[in-house]
């Protein structure tokens, strides 16, 4: 049986602006009966629910700080009685930090950077899976990783860390459902740079342009509904993970910096501008 989302529950972290947005209006479109919105930024989710007011589906929206575990655990009891269980859980949310290690600071950016892109889509999805898992129904989990947690990328040690992390947990825990018997599928999406303006002013590698929000929600969606295990975007990054893999390192070093140009990909990261809400945004 083919799955869709009409007549379900879609949940989507950082759904205030770029690609959470994208994916609560894919959601809405093709008729789910709730899409439920969650963001740190209470004034951007009251413009996504605006905008989704002519949908057919009734939308939630919920302040959450996913750097909280108990903003989180709270959202979530929330949305259980408010609700009801997800049938999709879209884990988007994330934050950069684009510099040298030694200029992070702990708690604004190494600290905040693995609660947010690390422990936020494990609490979030720990909070609900139980109740999936006992409702014993199709669902679908999409976990926003990226390239750069497949290769190591100066000025972006911390953010690279925690986005191995993500592909290492989400691809243990799409195993672990399937060998426990339960029908609910993982998706890791693992895309380079993406025009969002979260990595504003990066480079995009040799033969890897930016990609648009669009083409690589479409991609993700597409790939959870069908329950694909992995999606990377776009070729070039699958392509360089092999490279990696069959060069000596010192080869592969040459190769990565002065063929593809990933080692200097983050040398003109500026990031949003200043002011601008600091988490619990599109992933990329």
């Amino acid at each position: 049986m083919v799955f869709t989302v009409r007549g379900r529950t879609v949940l989507v972290t950082g759904a205030g602006m770029g690609m959470g947005r994208l994916y609560a209006e894919r959601a809405a479109r093709e008729g789910a009966a709730a899409v439920v919105l969650w963001d740190v930024d209470a004034r951007a989710l009251e413009d996504v629910v605006t905008g989704l007011a002519s949908s057919t589906a009734a939308v939630h929206s919920y302040v959450v700080d996913v750097a909280s575990v108990e903003s989180i655990q709270a959202a979530a009891s929330a949305v259980l009685n408010d609700v009801g269980v997800p049938d999709v859980l879209v884990n988007n949310a994330g934050i950069v930090r684009g510099k040298y290690f030694w200029k992070h600071d702990h708690l604004t950016d190494i600290d905040l950077t693995l609660r947010v892109n690390t422990g936020g889509p494990m609490h979030v999805t720990r909070s609900f899976l139980p109740a999936m898992m006992e409702r014993g129904t199709p669902a679908r989990i999409l976990n926003v990783a990226s390239a750069s947690g497949t290769l190591s990328v100066p000025r972006m040690s911390v953010y690279a860390a925690s986005k191995w992390a993500v592909i290492g947990w989400s691809d243990s825990l799409r195993l672990e459902l399937a060998s426990a018997g339960h029908p609910i599928a993982v998706t890791t999406l693992i895309p380079s740079y993406i025009r969002t303006g979260m990595f504003e002013g990066a480079r995009g590698p040799l033969l890897t342009p930016l990609m648009e929000p669009d083409y690589v929600v479409d991609k993700a969606w597409r790939a959870l509904l069908a329950g694909k295990a992995r999606v990377q975007l776009p070729w070039t990054v699958q392509l360089a993970g092999t490279l990696r893999n069959l060069l000596p390192q010192p080869a592969w070093d040459v190769v990565a910096d002065r063929v593809f140009r990933v080692y200097s990909s983050m040398d003109h990261f500026t990031g949003r501008p200043s002011g601008a809400p600091t988490h619990g945004k599109d992933d990329r």
